[in-house]
């Protein structure tokens, strides 16, 4: 059976429920993984059990033991029959991957690439706004200038494993790493970024370096271009990665929705969260498109082995995920709701990370969900353009598939 024959989506009706009001069931797996990952993940699936008895549905999460401590163990990464499993779930939830005890590049390829790769997650979506009352490391940012998403595409270029390595051990070692790009996953992501920029302030720009990878350069602009003409409301221009990094630092204010290639998202995503106060606060989806199998939701930080175990994680970038998962699910009054409680929360702590925050990882998790309680007894929160103080939240992505 392959993971797309082994998809399909798990809603189904519950009509023994006390109100006899239907109630939709999603089936998530949740991966731990290494480190602070399991803390910060516990966090953000007891909100999502709160939430799901406060706005009518039920999430039914399972387990998987993957990652360092389970490759360490048995010497197994993921089998097939585990990404069999994974793929009769709705959503794939994941904590942080990595171990300083397993060769760099093992756990993040044979694990987080091959459920992109299996799951055809073929566009990778990072948000970075920037939220009143939380700091940013760059001066004079302020909210209204620091408030983008990059699309990401998620399963090609230097990261599609294709590379030789040859006469190791001698003076002439050569090592070859070869880029892959194909229309059809540019495709996806282009489209995605003009469908994502339409919800948002209707401005692409692509990011890449079009001077020097002059082939791969010129299918994205061509891309770009051709997509372009069929959305005639919105602006699209081109930056090259490197100023691009630069304009975030200066002029964050210049972008609203970015689109690139696998590599230069995975730099310029992580310069984005730490300008909107950081890496731990960043949330990140990597979307299955066509319904075919599971997307998969996660934090960007790593897993920050020398303060697991001490409560020093910020739990925040797990539940915007688990925010955003929710809302590619079509909860999104949910999502909202524990968007806007993980905010308020943030917004009174003295710092994002470490002791400095003032409380441990679990009372952060404690606070948004006592905060969602009282948000969701008010009625919730409202989109844009609804009731007075709302905002547009950067959950709904525009990911939702039925």
């Amino acid at each position: 059976m392959t993971p797309a024959e082994a998809s399909r989506r798990h809603r189904v009706q519950d009509d023994t429920s006390p109100s006899a009001v239907s109630r939709h069931s999603y089936r998530l797996a949740a991966i731990g993984g290494d480190g602070i990952g399991p803390e910060v993940l516990n966090e953000a699936l007891r909100c999502l059990d709160d939430l799901g008895e406060l706005f009518g549905f039920d999430v039914r999460t399972s387990k998987f033991d993957l990652g360092a401590e389970h490759y360490l163990r048995t010497g197994e990464l993921i089998t097939d029959e585990v990404i069999e499993e994974l793929a009769r779930h709705d959503a794939i939830l994941i904590g942080a991957v990595g171990d300083p005890r397993v060769e760099s590049g093992v756990l993040e390829r044979g694990l987080i690439l091959r459920i992109r790769t299996e799951f055809n997650q073929s566009v990778n979506v990072r948000p970075a706004q920037l939220f009143s009352g939380v700091d940013s490391i760059v001066k004079n940012v302020t909210p209204e200038r620091c408030d983008l998403v990059i699309v990401r595409e998620n399963t090609e270029g230097l990261y599609a494993s294709g590379g030789i390595y040859s006469h190791e051990g001698t003076p002439w070692a050569t090592a070859l790493e070869l880029s892959l790009n194909t229309k059809p996953a540019i495709v996806a992501a282009v489209e995605f970024a003009f469908q994502l920029a339409r919800l948002r302030r209707q401005h692409v720009t692509l990011c890449h370096k079009t001077n020097i990878l002059i082939e791969a350069g010129r299918l994205w602009s061509d891309t770009v271009n051709e997509i372009g003409e069929r959305y005639p409301d919105v602006r699209h221009d081109y930056v090259h990665a490197d100023a691009c990094s630069v304009h975030l630092l200066e002029r964050p204010e210049m972008f609203d929705v970015i689109v690139t290639d696998n590599l230069f998202g995975d730099l310029l995503s992580d310069l984005a969260a730490v300008i909107q106060g950081g890496i731990g606060l960043a949330p990140s989806a990597n979307l299955n498109l066509n319904g075919t199998a599971p997307s998969m939701f996660e934090p960007i930080h790593g897993s920050a082995p020398d303060i697991a175990g001490t409560g020093g994680a910020n739990p925040a970038g797990a539940i915007f995920a688990a925010a955003m998962c929710l809302s590619h699910l079509g909860e999104r009054e949910a999502a909202r709701t524990l968007e806007a409680a993980t905010i308020h929360v943030l917004q009174g702590l003295p710092a994002m990370r470490g002791p400095q925050m003032g409380c441990t990882t679990g009372e952060i998790g404690k606070r948004v969900r006592d905060e969602v309680v009282m948000l969701a007894r008010e009625g919730g929160v409202a989109e844009e353009g609804g009731a007075p103080g709302t905002f547009r939240s950067r959950t709904d992505v525009g990911s939702e598939r039925g």
